[in-house]
């Protein structure tokens, strides 16, 4: 059964909008953040007007309702990625927290007791990640081998937009503490073998993070079938919105794991001269949590589930040819990544050049769609490392999401065109 784009574009009223002089707006930069249903705004309209009130320690009516509505937010997103144990879902700021709570409470391991002994990272203990990683799934592992003294290594791309795994046992070893790689890429639009670097991890008793930020909203997820230990990811891409991000973990690696931020309600006891915590998911979950949030995130969950994963991957990569096969009739425009659709997301980044040949910079691109209401986004996309390798200092990246049109890819396409005799000869 396939999608009723036209019926789905009714629920986001910002698609009706006009921009630059009553232009129709295009957007096609929902891997950046997408869009939003009338759905989750009435949801969380309707939170903050009838129900609004902090959670698990008022015990009148509406603390009672916001608890439920927080609560019963974990229960069906642990649904929704395909545990059924709430106590391992987490709600973070974002996906950047979840990864940054993970690394930095490895680094907290060593004072720890020895229940955390499988986190502790220290000199001669390697830590894992892939040349196509986000910033947020870098940097935090770069401060975690600083402190510690680990060393930090990473997969290499290949020239088509693929993890380069042919080096994969001299790079995950029995050295080896933790591999954390993104299930798909933000900038290439590749997806990752995810399955297979997890099973190489845990044949020497490495954990496995995956940064699904890019993957959640556009694919059926199970975590446990991946065989990820961490997976995280973000509701505002996934039709939410912005302050709430999700990070899954074992339950039993989140019982041993060391706590991430220290305040109220993560804790069990607290005296003058020592704590103790709350077991997970509330262990990582201090002071006041974005409630609203996660009354939107668990409408946003609704609304693309209502529509069908399965249908919104298959219409998804139908667009998909198509924008690959239309981006090429453009002389001078290079895609970055993978040229077919076949294990790749709508995330599409490329680079143009002029007709004098020389490469029109990314924001003049940006700029020049945009005028004529075509959104796009340039730059390096939080992914430095991936730019160099392909030697570009940034490109520009055209996104795509199951509320986009045919017709919408060739706006993009005729608006990369009017760039080119815009920066042509006068």
């Amino acid at each position: 059964m396939s999608i009723d784009v036209g019926q789905i574009r009714k629920d986001f009223p910002i698609l009706t909008r006009t921009v630059r002089e009553g232009r129709p707006l295009v957007y096609l930069d929902s891997a950046n953040t997408s869009q939003k249903p009338l759905q989750v705004i009435d949801a969380i309209e309707d939170y903050y007007a009838r129900h609004n009130a902090n959670i698990h320690r008022a015990t009148h009516q509406l603390g009672e309702e916001a608890t439920e509505a927080y609560e019963g937010a974990r229960i069906k997103v642990g649904g929704f990625i395909g545990t059924a144990d709430e106590c391992e879902v987490i709600f973070t700021k974002n996906i950047s927290e979840g990864i940054n709570l993970v690394a930095y409470a490895m680094g907290n391991a060593a004072f720890a007791g020895p229940e955390a002994e499988r986190f502790r990272v220290g000199p001669g203990d390697e830590i894992v990640i892939t040349e196509m990683e986000h910033h947020s799934n870098i940097v935090p592992w770069q401060l975690l081998a600083q402190r510690t003294g680990a060393t930090l290594r990473w997969f290499g791309v290949t020239d088509e937009g693929r993890l380069d795994l042919e080096g994969i046992d001299e790079l995950i070893t029995d050295r080896t503490k933790i591999v954390a790689l993104a299930h798909q890429s933000n900038v290439l639009g590749t997806v990752n073998p995810v399955r297979e670097v997890a099973e190489k991890a845990h044949a020497v008793g490495a954990l496995v993070l995956v940064d699904g930020a890019q993957a959640v909203p556009h694919m059926p997820v199970n975590v446990q079938e991946l065989g990820a230990d961490f997976y995280g990811f973000t509701a505002h891409k996934l039709c939410g919105p912005t302050g709430i991000g999700v990070l899954w973990g074992r339950r039993e690696l989140l019982e041993a794991l060391p706590p991430f931020l220290g305040g109220g309600e993560m804790i069990e006891t607290v005296s003058m001269e020592r704590s103790t915590y709350a077991p997970p998911p509330h262990k990582f979950e201090a002071g006041t949590m974005p409630i609203a949030e996660a009354v939107g995130l668990s409408a946003a969950v609704d609304y693309v589930t209502g529509v069908g994963l399965d249908q919104i991957q298959a219409y998804e990569h139908e667009l998909l040819a198509y924008s690959l096969k239309e981006l090429q009739t453009v002389d001078g425009l290079r895609i970055l990544g993978p040229l077919e659709a076949d294990d790749r997301g709508t995330a599409l980044s490329f680079v143009l050049d002029g007709p004098d040949g020389r490469e029109i910079h990314p924001h003049d691109v940006s700029q020049v769609l945009d005028a004529h209401g075509v959104a796009v986004r340039a730059g390096h996309h939080c992914a430095r490392p991936l730019h160099r390798r392909f030697g570009v200092a940034a490109s520009t990246r055209a996104s795509l999401y199951f509320y986009n049109t045919h017709d919408e890819v060739d706006a993009l396409v005729e608006g990369l065109r009017q760039t080119q005799k815009f920066f042509g000869p006068a």
